[in-house]
């Protein structure tokens, strides 16, 4: 099948264009590049567009079987100061998205959510029947277009998978692809950045939760875990079966210091840390309960939680040889 993949020269976009093409089927890039890469998307087509833009977006969606769409704004922090851009991207944009598929045809979207739209959930392992009450204008944004799906799905026929993921980790075993954001703002990246000296020390944003070790604990699922899901999810939609939302998670949690720990053990240099007070709205855990996508898809994140803390590492050591002043 061919899938017009939105943001696909972002992080996760790249990892599921390479997973898509893996396993047999043909991926088309579509990207404004404001935060994607054109090197992530080397050697496959690439469409240069903006999903507001009608005339570039709606051919590109006339020649293809299904979307996945990555492209949205994702910095939580960024999104309570500048909501306005979150808006007018993650929502207007999506909504032209929307519009111009059903415009084109196109019947099967899959959609990169997040466990976001939760907010801060009452009980762990977090559920999908669990209440959506996002707590910040980038959950808001993805749960108003969470409910933009379910309403398309009954008055178009537009099927969709919501995949809610919780904290996307790692890179591409081969090492030529990951994570690259700026800024930077993800743990495990700035813990090994601190550790290779290529970043500072490392703040840990406090040390007194209802946690066994006083650190928030997190779910940290390999990014070619959720690429694979995604192509799970379209072939569950290309068989003719019905929409869902679904969480993308291992249904374990690890602590702050358990990744400071295992970031020393990959890299073989102690992480240098900054002790912070805790920051408003984060929570103590956020843990998936991932059953929902095992039984639906036949799926289960399988990389371990050091592999992908190694594969991060690798990404990162091979960019650093290539280019020595690059972090």
């Amino acid at each position: 099948m061919v899938v017009l993949v939105i943001g696909g020269a972002g992080y996760i976009g790249s990892h599921a264009v390479r997973t898509l093409k893996r396993l047999g089927h043909t991926p088309i890039i579509y990207d404004n590049l404001s935060t994607g890469h054109p090197f992530l998307a080397s050697g496959f087509e690439l469409i240069a567009g903006d999903i507001l833009d009608q005339s570039t977006l709606f051919p590109a969606l006339q020649r293809v079987d299904a979307v996945m769409h990555f492209a949205a704004y994702a910095y939580v922090g960024e999104s309570v100061t500048n909501p306005r851009k979150y808006f007018r991207n993650n929502v207007e944009g999506g909504l032209a998205l929307l519009n111009t598929a059903v415009d084109a045809g196109v019947k099967n979207i899959i959609f990169s959510s997040t466990c976001a739209v939760y907010g801060e959930p009452t009980s762990i392992p977090i559920a999908e029947n669990t209440a959506r009450q996002p707590v910040n204008p980038y959950g808001v944004s993805k749960l108003f277009f969470e409910h933009a799906l379910e309403a398309y799905d009954r008055a178009y026929g537009l099927r969709y998978a919501s995949l809610r993921y919780f904290n996307a980790a790692g890179a591409d075993e081969s090492g030529e692809i990951g994570e690259l954001h700026e800024p930077e703002t993800h743990l495990i990246p700035l813990a090994l950045r601190a550790a290779a000296g290529t970043g500072p020390e490392l703040q840990v944003f406090g040390s007194d939760y209802p946690t066994p070790d006083g650190t928030c604990i997190r779910d940290y699922i390999h990014v070619t875990d959720i690429a694979e899901a995604h192509v799970k999810a379209l072939e569950h939609l290309l068989a003719g079966k019905p929409s869902f939302a679904a969480n993308l998670g291992t249904g374990q949690g690890h602590s702050v210091r358990e990744v400071i720990a295992t970031v020393e053990e990959v890299t073989g240099n102690r992480v240098p840390l900054i002790p912070r007070a805790r920051r408003t709205g984060d929570p103590p855990a956020l843990i998936a309960d991932p059953r929902l996508a095992e039984n639906l898809l036949r799926w289960k994140a399988t990389r371990t939680f050091r592999e992908t803390i190694s594969s991060a590492w690798n990404w990162m050591e091979q960019r650093r040889q290539a280019s020595p002043d690059v972090l």
